[in-house]
């Protein structure tokens, strides 16, 4: 089954799916600043755009292009800003 999921007053939303690999989102941000928290360990990858990513436990902001992955443990907060409609996939383990 395909859920819809929709967060900060539309500007981001995805579509969940179960896939071999496990579950996964395929998904767009609108430009903007979020917050995301996590459940699981998640792997971020961009598919096109830019994200500019301050990771938990971190002070500096890293930026991450069409191609690129990073990587967030469980149970942890991180920040993206978006300067144009950016997509991704982001995989559950």
């Amino acid at each position: 089954m395909i859920s819809s999921n929709t967060y900060f007053e539309g500007n981001v939303k995805s579509l969940g799916y179960q896939s071999a690999t496990g579950a996964s989102t395929l998904g767009v941000m609108e430009a903007g600043t979020y917050e995301f928290a996590t459940d699981k360990h998640e792997t971020m990858n961009v598919i096109e755009g830019t994200m500019t990513v301050l990771l938990p436990e971190s002070s500096n902001w890293e930026t991450f292009k069409a191609g690129e992955s990073y990587q967030i443990e469980a149970n942890k907060t991180f920040q993206v800003k978006v300067s144009e409609q950016t997509s991704y996939l982001c995989q559950y383990e």
